[in-house]
């Protein structure tokens, strides 16, 4: 079974990009985040061609805004929609999706961003992140979580921690909450399997971030044990992030119990010339 996820940054702007992309790439479940449709919208854009494809959906979205979803060609059970008693702000948002696909329980998540630390947004991104941990506790050992968690696991997973300094995604408290999820019994599959490679799936869209491989590793497949052990491959679609109109994320694949393209990765394809030094770029935001 070969599972994604990927962060579309809007999946009406995407649509030229990501249907060439699961022809090519031939996932059995794909989680998407930022899919910015409403579930009536979403069904009449895509709709037709993911049944083309033998893909079943489980939509949670809401216009302009956030949005989850989760397509499967091995079955899609018992879907739930959002998390309940989830946090809103103030408002419950479209931001997880939950099926049993193929005997896993998937669930497809776009966790708060938190804006700035200390602020009412980043107070909503813990709370709910702790309404996801409760939720994935009750039965972790089946479960695969995957999506944007808008937190960098660790200072690896980011180009330069330096340049993060006093910015959300790379907190304390924030990297406390992705770990006390973790340790219900998930595993990092993709950072279990290459411990000690530069792997970031988001670049910003400014200041050439991409093309001098200056990104975060924020989008994650968390497997509970019993999936974990079946991955075959673990690896970064960063091919779909070149080209025009990309997303400013790039899809993380997994596979289980047998990889087609072999045991690839870390990023494919990898940088041709990463900027590595510390202290040589600041983020397009800094002042």
């Amino acid at each position: 079974m070969r599972i994604a996820t990927w962060n579309v940054n809007s999946v009406k702007q995407r649509v030229p990009r990501l249907l060439p992309w699961l022809d090519e790439r031939q996932p059995d479940v794909v989680c998407l985040q930022e899919t910015k449709l409403a579930d009536d919208a979403f069904a009449a854009l895509l709709g037709e061609k993911l049944a083309e494809r033998s893909y079943a959906v489980a939509a949670h979205g809401e216009a302009t805004w956030n949005g989850v979803a989760i397509l499967s060609r091995v079955g899609l059970d018992d879907v739930v929609a959002g998390i309940p008693g989830a946090p809103g702000f103030p408002n419950p948002e479209a931001r997880a999706v939950s099926a049993t696909c193929g005997g896993i329980r998937v669930v497809s998540v776009y966790v708060p961003n938190g804006r700035v630390p200390d602020s009412d947004h980043y107070r909503y991104k813990l709370a709910w992140l702790t309404s996801l941990r409760e939720l994935v506790g009750a039965a972790p050992e089946a479960t695969v979580v995957c999506g944007d968690m808008n937190i960098a696991p660790t200072d690896d997973d980011v180009f330069d921690p330096d340049a993060y300094m006093g910015q959300t995604h790379v907190t304390g408290p924030e990297r406390a909450a992705l770990a006390e999820l973790q340790a219900v019994g998930l595993r990092d599959v993709v950072r279990d399997h290459w411990p000690d490679e530069r792997v970031f799936t988001y670049w910003d869209y400014r200041a050439g971030m991409f093309h001098q491989d200056l990104g975060m590793r924020i989008d994650l497949v968390l497997a509970g044990e019993p999936v974990a052990g079946r991955v075959r491959a673990a690896w970064v679609d960063r091919q779909a992030r070149k080209g025009s109109g990309p997303s400013d994320h790039a899809p993380v694949i997994v596979d289980l119990d047998e990889a087609p393209d072999g045991d690839i990765g870390p990023v494919v394809p990898p940088p041709s010339n990463p900027v590595v030094k510390r202290g040589a770029k600041k983020l397009p935001q800094a002042p």
